[in-house]
């Protein structure tokens, strides 16, 4: 197995193609990755703030009240996103990729901004409107960043490319964790407490928003548009390629089959693709498969975590002075480990195996942490320190962590940036990605419930998921890695799904040989036409 500098070529690739602008426009499109991950982490913590509680008067509710508010803080955010995904099927038809980005910045900023005015003064209803908007903004974000990076990206780096949109997402997520440790230990209790928290997450839709002048739109986009010579300029300018190099011209010769075979079967249009849809039972079943890659995503247990993790804690036991740091320990192990998974995994191991090994790994953990739970029940023995059993259930947690990470985190949204073809990449996207944000909108509105009626068999249940995701996984997901995006129907085609990507490569490969063969002898015979006019 490769490192980073180890690339699986569909075919022979000029080193100019992974170039430095192609890195950049992915690390700018992973901000929006960024604010996301930060909003997502640091609601849970703030929240839980003293200064937070008195500023809305929570300390004066009883617990029922409490979790009934700080669902809602969080779960409007996830709505927002939902419809945010819906939404940009048509921003992305009409608007493109670039401004879609655009847009989504502009309203999560504005969506911050009104949730920084919120006070005791103008109540929590201002708050949970720009929760609102911030989760608009994030919809669009998620939407469009994975289907842009994989629109720009040679097959041999796409999944590390789109892998930095998960990137992006535990980096903010990381400093989301750690920033609430830093004000509850360095601020005293008052308004700015807990206004911090809500006013940083401006500065990562600010570089998206930034950054987004300077990118360029997608090719394929452009193309799909018929606006070929905009489509070309930014297609050599990203590969730093000339027109006539020959991966530009096979490029486009694929991208140009693919919108000809969209044209012939689908048509252009708006609507033409939900017609089409309606009448091809296959991408529908493709379609059920990308959202059920989001449902057992959430059904991992990852989004309860994410948002409760204070809540995720004191179930095992964990003291409260302690619960920010680990915490912050465990936004600090998912960052890491994305990394390792953007640079020796996603593209070297393959999307299937991450799926196998994470959904058995992750169950197991989630068994023992549920039965530690059930022996001790430490919400009803509490003690001042963790014993080893207690010890045991942290490392099992973080294990999950370091496992879940590389695996059912991230690599879902790889996948379905590359499942489906030109003519249904956008309308695919949305569906797939308000699936998650619905899945996700579900988990944050009712794990505190959970907690309160199952205790220890709320791991039991994620466990259980964990499990059922192998058996999904390996039965009905090919391995799309090292695939153009114009050749994923082909891959479906074949059976078994196992064998799948072995197959289409070996075919890929002849077909190359057999096009680069007609190419030499169709010059070599033009060649000798010149010859014989200029001798005659």
């Amino acid at each position: 197995m490769g490192g980073i500098l180890h690339l699986v070529e569909d075919r022979p690739t000029p080193r100019s193609v992974y170039n430095w602008r192609i890195y950049t426009l992915g690390v700018i499109a992973s901000c929006g990755s960024n604010m996301i991950g930060y909003t997502s982490a640091f609601i849970g913590t703030t929240i839980t703030l003293s200064s937070f509680m008195k500023e809305f008067g929570l300390d004066q509710m009883t617990s029922a009240q409490q979790d009934l508010i700080s669902e809602n803080v969080v779960s409007l955010f996830v709505a927002g996103a939902f419809f945010g995904a819906i939404f940009t099927y048509g921003l992305a038809h009409w608007i493109g990729r670039k401004y879609c980005l655009t847009l989504a910045s502009a309203t999560f900023i504005l969506g911050s901004g009104l949730t920084c005015g919120a006070n005791s003064n103008t109540g929590i209803g201002i708050l949970y409107a720009g929760r609102v908007l911030t989760g608009l903004g994030t919809g669009i974000a998620s939407n469009t960043v994975p289907i842009y990076l994989a629109e720009l990206a040679p097959p041999a780096i796409r999944g590390r490319l789109v892998g930095l949109y998960e990137l992006g997402w535990q980096v903010g997520g990381m400093v989301g964790f750690w920033i609430n440790y830093g004000v509850e230990q360095t601020l005293p209790e008052d308004h700015e407490q807990w206004l911090i928290p809500f006013a940083v997450q401006i500065i990562p839709a600010g570089l998206l928003f930034v950054g987004s002048l300077w990118m360029r739109e997608s090719p394929r986009w452009l193309f799909l548009h018929d606006k070929r010579n905009q489509a070309m300029k930014n297609l050599c300018w990203i590969r730093q390629l000339e027109a006539s190099d020959m991966y530009i011209t096979e490029e486009v010769a694929a991208i140009d089959q693919a919108h000809e075979h969209q044209k012939s079967t689908v048509g252009l249009g708006f609507w033409q693709p939900f017609k089409s849809l309606a009448a091809r039972p296959y991408l529908m079943w493709r379609l059920f498969l990308g959202c059920m890659l989001f449902f057992w995503q959430n059904g991992s247990g990852i989004n309860a975590i994410n948002y409760y993790s204070p809540t995720i804690f004191k179930s095992i036991g964990v003291q409260s002075n302690t619960r920010n740091i680990l915490t912050g320990v465990f936004g600090v192990v998912k960052a890491v480990m994305t990394i390792v998974w953007l640079l020796f995994l996603v593209d070297q191991l393959g999307r299937r195996k991450l799926l196998l090994i994470g959904g058995i790994t992750g169950s197991v953990c989630m068994w023992v942490i549920g039965a530690y739970i059930y022996v001790v029940d430490p919400t009803h023995n509490p003690s001042d320190h963790l014993n080893g059993g207690g010890i045991a259930a942290i490392f099992f947690f973080y294990l999950w962590t370091a496992v879940y990470t590389p695996t059912w985190n991230g690599t879902p949204w790889v996948i379905n940036s590359e499942f489906f073809e030109p003519s249904f990449r956008s309308l695919a996207q949305a569906f797939t990605t308000a699936s998650n944000w619905l899945f996700n909108f579900l988990v944050s509105r009712f794990t505190e419930q959970m907690f309160e009626a199952m205790g220890y068999g709320v791991y039991f249940f994620f466990a259980s998921l964990s499990f059922l995701a192998f058996f999904f996984a390996f039965f009905l997901i090919p391995e799309t890695s090292g695939i153009p995006l114009e050749k994923v129907d082909r891959l479906f085609m074949i059976k078994p799904v196992w064998r799948a990507n072995k197959k289409l490569k070996a075919e890929l490969q002849a077909e190359e040989e057999q096009f680069r063969f007609d190419v030499k002898e169709n010059t070599v015979h033009q060649e000798n036409m010149n010859r014989d006019e200029e001798s005659t």
